[in-house]
């Protein structure tokens, strides 16, 4: 799309299917790792400190130049830099590839399970799903500028959300008062009420902020972290984490694209005005939890209006800014209009391109046939199986082979993804670095024995620079060049061909 960079960070669950586990879940995570890295050799480990809670081994740089890590015991993949919606679709599925490969190469098919989800139904737990959009320093990044851009982001979980049975728990979910950030349950919102069946967000009871820079416990809409990753004079990064993370690739691809012509909009003056909410993290949360779904929110001006109608103006926006300046704005044009439309009728008509329509309709199935009640525990057990990056369980890949899911890649580009970098961006460069670096026999490991020195040159390879022993540092703060033939000149005779010393 026209001048934006892409970039998803996705956090896995992951399940144990053994009554009495010999390991915890952390333990598979880290083997997990070791495997792809020291064994399948699919990317380099880091040799450095990246933080307090990232030491050398934590994780590092694919091949396709995204980033493989543990985070608080966690999988997390962070896609490389994207130009288009087709190769961030396609980069975000590679990392579920690459995972699920690992599983099976370890014999672990039967026994662990990865969910791309974003709550542990048990513990009230929640893990991310962060987009990264690149905009231009000029952005009006302060409170009343992206005003137009918090209304939009608590109003398109009516398209993006991927569903849950149930919420969190009082004690787990967090509400702003007067900019304090206090327990639900201490106001007394929920204690009382009867349990919730199904919400169309996963992350939204756990939002309790609008604006705020750290992303843990105190969640934001919008996060105000600057840390651009690329020249700061004239990028910022966009860094989101009150998204779902989704398995439909239709929804992921809207999920960006719209944000994009969003954010292009207000770029350019011409966002919808006068649209900013009364109480934007109450207001995420009642939209999610409305069973109704009447989407009803109330704007600082008094006036009651639907999300529905909310996102129709911002359409209506960007079709008369937006339209004709490449094929896939006019795509996401056409299917933001199509969505909305379906989603003023019967919600099946989304089953198959929006997750929690998808879910809520095998959900529904499954309770008619069973006569069950929502209280049901296997409801749940249903939820996350949609998740499963394992396609012959997911309920998600069932619907795909039932030819219910529109595709917008094939299984062929996810396959090339894995292991190559998009061409046409920074990342093409990083990639044929870590290439180049794997092939000359660098360890997978801090602590491994390393082979002559010759052969092996010491890295610190990071997203907008990198270095290697013997060279001066190498910046790359520019997301929309490839420095690919850069690069290649750059590492001439770093690592002499290990085939002419034998």
């Amino acid at each position: 799309m026209l001048n934006r960079i892409f970039g998803l960070e996705t956090e896995y669950g992951l399940l144990v299917h053994q009554d009495r586990p010999d390991h915890s879940p952390a333990w598979f995570a880290h083997k997990l790792r070791d495997h792809i890295f020291n064994v399948q050799r699919r990317g380099l480990l880091d040799l450095h400190h990246r933080g307090h809670d990232e030491p050398p081994g934590n994780g590092g740089f694919l091949t396709n130049a995204g980033r493989m890590y543990l985070d608080m015991g966690h999988l997390e993949y962070a896609s490389p830099e994207c130009n288009s919606l087709t190769d961030v679709v396609a980069s975000d599925r590679a990392g579920d590839l690459v995972l699920q490969q690992a599983i099976d190469d370890l014999g672990w098919t039967d026994d662990l399970s990865l969910i791309k989800n974003n709550i542990d139904h048990e513990t009230d737990a929640t893990f991310g799903s962060h987009e990264n959009y690149l905009v231009t320093r000029r952005f009006p990044f302060t409170r009343r500028g992206l005003g137009p851009l918090v209304t939009f982001l608590v109003t398109r979980q009516i398209f993006t959300g991927s569903g849950r049975v149930g919420s969190a728990s009082p004690q787990d979910a967090w509400i702003q008062v007067d900019r304090l950030i206090v327990p639900r349950a201490a106001l007394g919102h929920g204690s009382d009420r009867a349990p919730l069946p199904y919400q169309i967000s996963q992350r939204a009871d756990h939002i309790v902020n609008d604006f705020f820079e750290w992303v843990q416990q105190n969640r934001a809409i919008v996060n105000t972290r600057d840390e651009p990753l690329a020249d700061p004079n004239q990028y910022r990064r966009i860094h989101l984490l009150l998204g779902d993370s989704n398995m439909a690739e239709y929804a992921t691809a809207l999920k960006l694209g719209t944000t994009g012509l969003v954010l292009q909009l207000i770029e350019e003056g011409h966002a919808p005005r006068d649209l900013d909410l009364n109480e934007p993290v109450e207001s995420l949360q009642e939209i999610s939890q409305d069973q109704d779904r009447q989407w009803l929110v109330q704007l600082q001006s008094g006036k009651t209006i639907s999300a529905i109608d909310i996102q129709e103006q911002f359409l209506a926006a960007a079709q008369t800014h937006c339209r004709g300046q490449d094929e896939e704005t006019d795509w996401v044009l056409n299917q933001w209009e199509a969505v909305l439309r379906d989603l003023r009728g019967d919600y099946t008509r989304l089953v198959g391109r929006i997750d929690w329509a998808s879910k809520l309709w095998l959900l529904e199935s499954y309770r008619e046939a069973e006569q069950a009640g929502w209280q049901d525990p296997m409801l749940k057990s249903l939820d996350l199986e949609y998740h499963n990056l394992n396609q012959e369980k997911s309920l998600y890949y069932g619907l795909l082979e039932e030819g219910r899911v529109p595709r917008l890649i094939t299984d062929s580009a996810v396959t090339i993804a894995a292991d190559h970098a998009p061409k046409n961006t920074r990342a093409f460069g990083r990639g044929e670095l870590v290439k180049h670096l794997l092939a000359g026999g660098s360890p997978s490991e801090p602590d491994e024995p390393r082979p002559d020195e010759r052969f092996f040159p010491a890295y610190v390879i990071n997203w907008s620079i990198f270095q290697v022993r013997g060279r001066a540092p190498f910046p790359m703060p520019d997301p929309f060049k490839t420095y690919v033939q850069d690069v290649r000149s750059h590492l001439q005779g770093v690592i002499p061909d290990p085939l002419s010393h034998q």
